[in-house]
């Protein structure tokens, strides 16, 4: 009797721990969604921020206008966006037992890029609407499909892990070869425009795109929580899964299924952004550990922490100029993995 209380009692002190950090990564999000909205070349001082989200007609109209129609859709897309290719990253690295797959292992951001890429060289403006809507809608086409093609392959040859790696690592060598083709033959605007994509940008942010991403990642995140105890039985590997009387590849093709809806409608609206899908769920890893209850919403958490404190930087690195979040997202996300490497051969 004495023995189950203890247990229960370090039971207890596990689930307290976790919700801590937890409540730690929202508070922090929290704090940087504020400050990213707060930071830009004009003036906008925090106290004006919390302000204007709780009373708008309190601003004058070109602070009004500054904050809700460029400071806030950007802040909330670098959140919606981030939380999605964390939870995308973690499932990612679960269902493939692979530590460095994320959304850009499966060729989803390059399928993404090319068909942008190909939006905004062949000028596409169908049933009425301009490039603003085709170049993302494209993007999010190319990307899904590029999915779709993996899991067709997967399912006729075997929907192990190496084998969706595999067609996954073809299918960024492919999408690179035709994005090379449409870079050779676009002209000196269409290229310009495509390398600005290629980069990485909040600056096109707006509710309605932030309304679609949050649509996705709201739809999306449930699912995922409905799995938490296959996932964290198939971390100890495939064999002990199926000992519980888990479909091991249907799973996967579920996850992966709903790892490109994320990936690709995150990507869609802010082009190629790195390492975020790769450094958020390693965060999680560390501080929470392998429970999926606590591990997915925590790499949700940690990708939109990261994205959002890259939006900062963005604004902040080079004064007067607004760096491609990209940009940052890589040279800041190089260091910090291999921090998150280091440190973990330590522990071991």
């Amino acid at each position: 009797m004495a023995e189950d209380n203890s247990l229960a009692r370090r039971y207890a002190r596990f689930v307290v721990r976790r919700i801590v950090v937890l409540t730690a990564l929202a508070v922090a999000l929290v704090l940087s969604f504020l400050g990213d909205a707060a930071t830009g070349p004009s003036a906008l001082p925090l106290v004006d921020v919390l302000n204007g989200l709780l009373n708008p007609a309190g601003l004058s109209r070109s602070a009004e206008v500054i904050l809700w129609n460029i400071r806030l859709p950007a802040a909330a897309m670098a959140v919606v966006v981030g939380a999605a290719l964390g939870l995308a990253g973690a499932e990612m690295q679960t269902v493939l037992n692979n530590p460095l797959a994320s959304p850009f292992t499966l060729g989803i951001s390059n399928a993404a890029t090319f068909g942008a890429s190909l939006a905004i060289v062949l000028e596409l403006s169908l049933f009425g609407f301009d490039q603003t809507v085709m170049v993302p809608a494209c993007a999010f086409v190319f990307a899904m499909g590029s999915i779709l093609v993996i899991q067709a392959l997967a399912r006729t040859q075997g929907t192990t892990a190496d084998t969706v790696v595999l067609f996954g690592i073809a299918m960024v060598f492919v999408m690179n070869a035709l994005l090379w083709l449409v870079q050779f033959v676009a002209s000196a605007d269409a290229l310009q425009q495509i390398v600005f994509w290629t980069m990485g940008s909040l600056a096109r942010a707006t509710w309605d795109k932030v309304a679609l991403v949050a649509l996705v990642l709201a739809v999306c995140l449930p699912l995922s929580l409905r799995h938490v105890w296959a996932m964290t039985a198939l971390r100890g590997g495939e064999e002990h899964a199926r000992s519980f009387g888990i479909p091991v590849e249907r799973l996967r093709m579920l996850v992966m299924l709903r790892v490109s809806l994320l990936a690709a409608a995150a990507v869609a609206f802010v082009g190629t952004v790195g390492f975020i899908g790769l450094v958020g769920p390693h965060i999680a890893r560390l501080a929470l550990g392998e429970d999926h209850r606590f591990y997915l919403p925590g790499a949700a958490l940690a990708g939109a922490l990261v994205l959002s404190l890259a939006s900062i930087a963005a604004k902040t690195l080079v004064p007067g100029l607004l760096l491609p979040v990209g940009i940052v997202t890589a040279l800041v996300g190089i260091p910090l993995f291999m921090a998150l490497i280091l440190s973990q051969r330590r522990n071991a």
